[in-house]
């Protein structure tokens, strides 16, 4: 696939990469679902859609999980560079060099399980991909809560992403020469010592990636500028941001917000750190409950999910 994008570099090779995968996984007797551990739990009239970001996988929401079955529908799933993901061959750098072939994924899991429009919670990277996929098939969304999401990580003139070209380059080189050592100091600047058992998790969940799919993504991501799909996207949208992000600046959260076509409001999380649904799932809770219309008890103490382990709601 490397060569003919150098070759012909267009989408229609995208377009035929794409279905080269989804024939493959016929080949294998795959579906979809299978194919990204996806489950669905609980029961309502809300379907709910839980998304993670990179280096994470559907583990991450287990703090908030239990909450959700109680009284929606809800749909957790490992997207294709999750290291929690048994078939590493589905992850093609090429593909998935932008975010619209994962956009293509979620549309097929959510047409393959027959969901009703749903409420689509996608964290960090994931908000964008849902963002991008509802310029794609709005029909298939109720409302977006993009958490912690953002259009683009660099710099610009009159744009403050969070971060400079040069940093995000060392990054990359860090990766690709020391993946192991990288690993701890990007979990630590995503959610910080003082949150010690959510460190170890996201560090393990991080830690599980093939280095090479970390590096191929990272590179997606952080030079990634998708700020003209905010114009284009109609469907409802919840931004929910944390006071104190390292990764995203408030700024980006109120641009996003200024952006969007549709209608859209703007959460802020006193919190510290990228993961509020590890780290403050209560507050994640509330306001995720006043946008789908219910309350949560917040009497009720869960185990915290161990990345070893099987999930809270398994």
């Amino acid at each position: 696939t490397a060569l003919l994008f150098h070759i012909y570099g267009d989408q229609t090779i995208r377009e035929v990469v794409s279905v080269f995968l989804s024939l493959l996984l016929l080949l294998e007797k795959m579906t979809v679902s299978a194919a990204m551990n996806a489950r669905i739990m609980g029961s309502g009239k809300e379907t709910v859609i839980l998304a993670h970001g990179y280096g994470g996988d559907q583990s991450v929401w287990d703090k908030i999980l239990p909450y959700l079955a109680q009284c929606c529908r809800v749909l957790v799933f490992d997207w294709c560079f999750s290291g929690a993901v048994a078939h590493l061959n589905l992850f093609d750098p090429d593909r998935y060099s932008s975010f619209d072939a994962f956009a293509d994924d979620l549309i097929a899991l959510v047409q393959e399980l027959n969901l009703s429009p749903s409420v689509f919670i996608g964290h960090s990277v994931s908000g964008m991909i849902g963002c991008v996929a509802s310029t794609k098939r709005p029909d298939l969304f109720k409302r977006l809560i993009l958490l912690g999401a953002s259009p683009r990580y660099l710099n610009a003139q009159d744009y403050e992403g969070g971060f400079e070209r040069s940093a995000v380059e060392q990054m990359f080189m860090t990766i690709e020469s020391n993946f192991s050592s990288w690993v701890p100091k990007f979990a630590c600047l995503l959610i910080g010592e003082e949150h010690p058992l959510a460190l170890e998790m996201y560090e393990k969940c991080l830690g599980r990636m093939r280095p090479e799919i970390a590096l191929s993504l990272a590179k997606t991501i952080f030079l990634s500028d998708v700020r003209d799909v905010l114009e284009r996207v109609q469907v409802p949208c919840t931004i929910v941001q944390t006071s104190h992000d390292a990764v995203i600046p408030i700024s980006v959260a109120r641009y996003m917000q200024s952006k969007i076509k549709g209608e859209s409001t703007l959460e802020i999380i006193e919190n510290d750190n990228h993961y509020p649904q590890l780290t403050a799932p209560q507050l994640l809770l509330n306001v995720v409950g006043r946008v789908i219309g219910v309350g949560f008890d917040d009497n009720t103490e869960l185990p915290f999910p161990s990345a070893d382990g099987p999930s809270v709601a398994a």
